[in-house]
């Protein structure tokens, strides 16, 4: 399946040192998308083929559902009674559009690992 630890540090899935993204702030206006072309560690090209990244949208659906459908439980759990479901609804949809960038990122990084081998050998091996 991949090196999950590599996923969340968004660093490169083959050996889990270089950096996948070249700003490390999901926030930076016009370096949000900006991945690196191979690892700075062990060479690894990450965009395999022209539309290699198309597959991370359905994890970023994934992750997107994930997110939608832990928020609806926690506010019918915790705050139905208190706030307007007008508000859950707003706050929801914001705090969704906040995330755009991050979500993006961990569903590129998330796809590399499935799709690429996990080999500790290969740091360094630029």
């Amino acid at each position: 399946m991949g090196n999950i630890k590599a996923a969340l540090l968004l660093k490169c899935p083959r050996c889990e040192e270089g950096n996948l993204y070249e700003s490390q702030n999901p926030y930076k206006v016009g370096k949000m998308m900006e991945m690196h072309k191979n690892c700075s560690n062990c060479g690894l090209r990450y965009e395999k083929e022209s539309g290699f990244f198309y597959g991370a949208m359905y994890v970023s659906y994934m992750l997107n559902i994930a997110f939608f459908v832990t928020a609806t439980v926690f506010w019918y759990a915790f705050i139905e009674d208190i706030i307007d479901w007008r508000i859950y609804i707003g706050t929801y949809v914001l705090l969704t559009v906040l995330l755009v960038p991050i979500i993006f990122r961990y569903s590129r990084s998330i796809w590399l690992i499935m799709m690429i081998k996990f080999e500790p050998e290969k740091r360094g091996e630029r």
